[in-house]
């Protein structure tokens, strides 16, 4: 585990949080991605598919990442086929972070897969997987935060703030957000 004891390592004072080599792989990762996806045009998506396996991440078919996507562990990311994480959109997974299948992170929306135990006196990081089922969309600028988990086809409305578990099909707003109405398919 990468991770480390807050109460060994007093990140308050300046101690690392993680170990050395996951600090030197995210900082080989920050580097490739700098030079070798964040300005590529949009049309680009294989190459950067590319680059994101080479740092460990599981990508699904057809699979979609921004160059202007800031994404803190590859190795930590899973998307599902036809996902799309879109410009802007901030995923700091150092929890899992797993995205279903045609599922839309839209622009500026940013996913934390992490907090911190509010008892602790060294402010022990804690790791929170989010998981997003498939057919779920996270609009502009939302957040969505550790531990969280969308059901299937669940929406999150543009600057809304998810704290907590969504239902299937359900539609929130709102900071924090809560339900506000049954996402209804048209047949098609």
């Amino acid at each position: 585990m990468s991770l480390l004891e807050a109460r060994h390592t007093r990140p308050l004072e300046g101690g690392a949080s993680f170990s050395l080599g996951n600090r030197l792989t995210r900082l080989a990762w920050g580097a490739a991605w700098l030079l070798l996806c964040r300005f590529t045009p949009p049309p680009l998506h294989g190459w950067r598919r590319l680059v994101l396996r080479l740092f460990g991440a599981q990508l699904g078919p057809g699979s979609r990442v921004h160059g202007s996507a800031r994404i803190w562990l590859p190795s930590n990311l899973e998307l599902g086929a036809q996902a799309l994480i879109g410009p802007g959109a901030r995923i700091y997974n150092q929890g899992r972070i797993s995205v279903g299948a045609r599922t839309v992170i839209s622009q500026r929306a940013y996913l934390c897969a992490s907090s911190h135990d509010l008892a602790d006196p060294h402010f022990q990081l804690v790791l929170r997987p989010i998981t997003i089922g498939a057919g779920c969309w996270v609009a502009a600028e939302a957040f969505v935060g550790p531990g969280v988990i969308m059901h299937d086809r669940a929406v999150l409305g543009a600057r809304g703030v998810l704290l907590g578990d969504a239902e299937a099909d359900g539609v929130y707003s709102g900071n924090p957000a809560v339900r506000i109405k049954q996402r209804v398919m048209r047949a098609g």
